[in-house]
């Protein structure tokens, strides 16, 4: 019988991407894990509507696809093709039965220095692909990651931004991902997160560490819950606290972990977020 502490567990997809989606999808139900969030490289690799009969077969609810956005180009045929790729994900996720695509905002194009330019691109962006995204009943969620990505990966760094860009679109069409990873250093995240909740745009909330030394390149530091500086429950207390409710995914990109055994990575990842994102007391 499953730990009725996993029952919001979601398992991203790239935390055990050494496993194969028809791995992956055993593990989770020897496991009693019932949630996956979902790539679209492996699983634009199986195939999307084999991906999805697979997950659906496995009784998996899919909460998120990642990832869309990088949508920050000035090149016209570049953008055309960000556009495009982006209703792709769309309809990709659509086919997966998620209602969730999380969006990579993107960085400066080479040689621009105008961050608030970029931004604006975003928001050009967003008012062609939110309403197709809403045609096929999915939202969008603008994930700011954290500032030491903004020039090559993510001008959007802080809930507060992303709000800004948000909020210019029905809650329905366009919210944020809330990630510990990526927001536990700013004092004004909390607000934000209110803020969010008050207008119904926590589209979903994702946990990883932070521990340190960074590895070269910065990319695959998030660390495993429990091993670094973040305190998951007072975050999960945030989104609790604005209305959030939905599935929590733990989204870690580690090279140390995908060393290792993927099912072992995976029954790990479930018992250390019962210890420490779990609902009920602490420790249980």
């Amino acid at each position: 019988m499953s730990d009725p502490g996993l029952t919001r567990f979601s398992i991203n997809q790239m935390t055990v991407k050494q496993l194969s989606l028809p791995e992956l999808t055993t593990a989770c139900g020897d496991l009693g894990i019932d949630n996956v969030g979902l790539w679209r490289e492996p699983v634009q690799a199986y195939g999307v509507e084999a991906a999805a009969k697979l997950v659906r077969d496995a009784g998996l609810t899919v909460t998120t696809l990642c990832r869309g956005g990088f949508l920050t180009a000035t090149d016209p045929a570049e953008r055309a093709r960000a556009l495009a790729d982006n209703r792709r994900a769309v309809d990709e996720a659509a086919t997966l039965g998620t209602d969730t695509l999380v969006l990579v905002s993107g960085g400066l194009p080479a040689g621009d220095k105008d961050l608030n330019a970029a931004r604006e691109r975003i928001a050009e962006a967003l008012s062609e692909l939110a309403p197709y995204a809403e045609q096929h009943g999915v939202r969008l969620a603008i994930e700011p990651l954290h500032p030491m990505y903004a020039a090559d990966r993510c001008v959007v760094s802080t809930l507060t931004q992303a709000l800004d860009l948000a909020e210019r679109f029905p809650a329905h069409q366009v919210g944020v991902t809330v990630d510990t990873y990526h927001i536990w250093w700013d004092d004004r995240a909390p607000a934000q997160i209110a803020r969010a909740g008050a207008g119904g745009r926590i589209h979903t909330f994702q946990l990883a560490d932070w521990t340190t030394p960074l590895p070269e390149g910065v990319l695959n530091g998030r660390g495993q819950i429990g091993d670094g500086a973040i305190d998951m429950r007072e975050w999960k207390s945030y989104v609790e606290a604005a209305g959030y409710s939905g599935p929590i995914e733990v989204e870690l990109f580690n090279e140390e972990l995908w060393a290792r055994n993927g099912r072992e990575v995976l029954a790990e990842t479930a018992a250390r977020f019962v210890e420490h994102a779990g609902d009920g007391a602490p420790g249980k």
